[in-house]
């Protein structure tokens, strides 16, 4: 009998109550953040004397007829689908009433990994490519943003506001890099943060990738490039300088109508007493470019 009633007046509620500021009923609290699995209490309270208080809950409904609360309780929370709805049956109007509990139940993810699209081995500069960040088994999606780590610069962020499943999913966000040498070697990261608002831990809880280490190639760039004059002072070293940056390392080829010591010949710096006076051309090349820079040795005698 008293089974048939709470079953009977619940139906009644289902389909005649109502529900927002005209309800008389109290959830404390009136929003819920919980982890997989862990446990969650939540309070209804009757404003008013009621008839029937209680839970509508896949997992755990419960009702009472005497008190003016009646707490839902799980010790472990797992469904994904889970939605209490709260409800009152009054003695006055409205007779009916209910309250549905805005509950957010989350998992952080399992992995977030970070690789290039289509492309293996170092990068080269100028060009254009993508790198894929992917998050396994994340919920609810809509709360998360991925954010984008160069170094410690964050330079994009991607969420999926737009997106409703409750439980985990699969998702991944692109990030377009066109690198440049400055950028060689540094750290690509993927952060997945879940912002569930203040009910929610704090800070979110985040989960980050291993560092992408860029590797960028770009052809030698000489420190100084313009080409360079010098006086040839009798009895006293003179330097030609040919060093230039560049990935790979540059390696280094000296021309001249004159002849060059062979143990000089791959050295970037020229250190030498005995030049003779003309024009010596330093290349400096890698496998992206070769690039050449001039050096004009005149003869000049100590004191002019």
């Amino acid at each position: 009998m008293g089974n048939n009633f709470v079953q009977w007046i619940l139906t009644l509620c289902m389909i005649y109550s109502v529900s927002g500021e005209g309800c008389s009923l109290i959830l404390k609290p009136s929003r819920v953040v919980v982890g997989f699995g862990e446990p969650v209490s939540v309070s209804c309270e009757a404003a008013r004397p009621v008839r029937v208080l209680g839970w509508e809950s896949a997992i755990s409904a419960s009702h009472t007829q005497q008190d003016l609360s009646v707490q839902w309780k799980v010790d472990s929370l797992i469904d994904w689908i889970e939605e209490p709805i709260c409800y009152g049956v009054f003695f006055t109007a409205p007779r009916q009433c209910e309250e549905k509990l805005n509950l957010v139940l989350y998992k952080t993810p399992d992995s977030v990994s970070i690789r290039p699209v289509n492309h293996t081995g170092p990068m080269v500069e100028g060009r254009e490519y993508q790198l894929l960040c992917e998050v396994q088994n994340i919920a609810p999606v809509q709360y998360l943003t991925l954010r984008w780590y160069r170094g410690q610069t964050e330079v994009y962020n991607h969420s999926f506001s737009d997106l409703t499943s409750s439980s985990p999913v699969q998702v991944s966000s692109i990030l377009v890099v066109t690198p440049t040498k400055a950028e060689n070697g540094a750290q690509y990261r993927c952060v997945a943060v879940l912002e569930l608002g203040p009910e929610g831990p704090q800070p979110p809880p985040t989960v980050t990738s291993e560092p992408l280490n860029a590797s960028v190639y770009f052809p030698p760039t000489f420190l100084s490039p313009e080409p360079e004059s010098l006086d040839l002072i009798e009895g006293t070293e003179i330097t030609l300088n040919c060093t230039a940056t560049g990935n790979p390392t540059p390696v280094y080829s000296w021309q001249s109508s004159h002849p060059i010591q062979e143990t000089m010949e791959d050295e970037a710096v020229l250190i030498s007493s005995s030049l003779l006076p003309g024009t010596y051309t330093c290349t400096a090349s890698n496998t992206l470019e070769k690039k050449s820079k001039q050096f004009i040795v005149k003869a000049n005698t100590k004191g002019v």
